[in-house]
């Protein structure tokens, strides 16, 4: 396939050195170098700089060793010599997408695998991934994307997860949180079922030594308590339902498989506003992952999603697991409770929405029929029919991905930021259906134009 390592071009020891916006226009207007090699310049092409709902017409943009070096109207900037020059006419240009839940391959997973995976997303345009299931070799993985020698999106990395293990003590969380500290993981990953006394350990520590940690949100630990706490990120808007249980629930003391089953039957709406209004407070991020949780929820046959076109790009066997237990998943679910989780859910995020909270998106893929890359089509279209406008969908996967880490290095296109790049045969602020008119993606300053592309995924529908 056209991305295998032996085509890739080391740019990481060069990402140094930032233009400013005044030097580099005049260099490139003068005409006055030659490019390094690897020079794009997108001419005359629509710029969705993603910092304001606009556009910014018949611009050139040019990136040079990894970083956008320039950018301003095309009369005014002109491609230095020698660089590669894409036609941006009638196209639109915007930065690439975050997927802020992904699963990044496990540790004895075959290279050929997570180059899969990471073409995948690259093909979409999903240029930063959170990795949210880590292990060691996840800090390898980042390392080689970031020198070069392999080509995928920039990686932030979970450490292993925090679950109810035998032997966690909240004194050996706390050992767990300097390790992966140390370690060099970019953040905690929380799961399910942690005690109150280990869940705050663990945010005590992890706010002395300054990693974040995110994720699910134990069902002892509650949603309000861990926006106490300090959690960064409540992905799958997690524990937000059961905070909206009634005050008379009959189902409140029940065995977890009646609660999972019928608890969207007693949620009381009236919740939402407090709920919301305390998220947005505690500033942390919300990972909605809504098609994947309608997939949980929707009665809808297994065939609806097994003749997903995107399937083709996986593992047959890997596919034949999906189905299994997405059939076995349909056996247990209360069609009425799962259309009302559903129906709720999108009311949270248009509130969430509506009141400012940030949420950032992601998709956790690859996850039953969540294909990386692909599975963000079907996230957006739900995400619109939920009222979010396109402005605030692709803002979710670009600047309020880089506000979550803190970060000036990517999520808006503006020069010094990373050459991480979408170009577009049509406006997505008009649809955001339009993510998927392609005419390529660039990834840390190398340009995939969508014949390359193509032809990858097509080597891979093969394999």
């Amino acid at each position: 396939m056209p991305v295998r390592q032996s085509r890739l071009l080391n740019m990481g020891s060069r990402m140094r050195f930032r233009f400013t916006a005044a030097a580099a226009a005049a260099i490139v207007a003068l005409g006055c170098r030659t490019a390094p090699e690897g020079t794009v310049a997108f001419e005359h092409v629509n710029v969705l700089p993603m910092d304001a709902e606009r556009v910014l017409e018949a611009r050139t943009v040019v990136v040079s060793e990894g970083l956008i070096a320039s950018m301003g109207p095309s009369r005014e900037v002109r491609p230095p010599r020698g660089a590669e020059v894409v036609d941006g006419t009638g196209r639109y240009l915007l930065p690439g997408l975050a997927e802020m839940h992904a699963h990044l391959p496990s540790e004895d997973a075959a290279p050929e695998y997570v180059d899969r995976i990471l073409f995948l997303f690259l093909s979409n345009g999903v240029t930063t991934v959170r990795g949210m299931l880590g292990n060691p070799s996840h800090l390898e993985l980042r390392r080689q994307i970031e020198d070069g020698t392999r080509l995928g999106p920039t990686i932030y990395a979970a450490g292993p997860a925090f679950r109810n293990t035998p032997g966690l003590t909240p004194e050996a969380a706390r050992a767990r949180v300097r390790e992966q500290h140390a370690a060099g993981f970019d953040l905690l990953k929380i799961l399910e079922g942690l005690s109150v006394d280990v869940y705050d350990a663990i945010a005590e520590e992890a706010r002395q030594t300054g990693i974040p940690f995110g994720g699910h949100i134990p069902n002892e630990v509650g949603l309000l308590h861990a926006l106490a706490e300090g959690q960064g990120s409540v992905d799958h808007m997690d524990n937000f339902l059961d905070a909206l249980e009634s005050d008379d629930s009959p189902i409140r003391n029940a065995e977890p498989e009646v609660r999972s089953r019928d608890l969207g039957l007693h949620a009381d709406e009236s919740k939402i506003p407090s709920l919301v209004g305390a998220t947005k407070i505690a500033g942390a991020s919300v990972v909605p992952t809504m098609a994947l949780w309608e997939t949980f929820n929707a009665d809808r046959p297994v065939e609806h999603y097994s003749s997903l076109d995107e399937l083709k790009y996986m593992p047959e066997g890997i596919v034949n697991a999906w189905v299994e237990s997405q059939a076995g998943r349909r056996e247990r679910l209360n069609p009425e409770s799962g259309s009302r989780v559903i129906e709720i859910r999108r009311k949270l995020l248009k509130a969430l929405q509506e009141e400012g909270a940030r949420i950032v998106f992601g998709t956790d893929a690859p996850q039953i029929f969540s294909v990386p890359g692909f599975s963000i089509h079907r996230e957006m279209r739900i995400m619109a029919d939920a009222g979010l406008t396109p402005f605030e969908i692709l803002a979710s996967g670009t600047r309020n991905a880089a506000e979550h880490f803190g970060s000036d290095k990517f999520g808006v296109v503006e020069v010094g930021r990373r050459g991480d790049l979408l170009l577009l045969d049509a406006n997505p602020l008009d649809d955001v259906g339009n993510v998927a008119r392609r005419a390529g993606v660039m990834v840390r300053g190398r340009w995939m134009p969508e014949s390359e592309i193509q032809a990858g995924l097509a080597e891979l529908a093969r394999e």
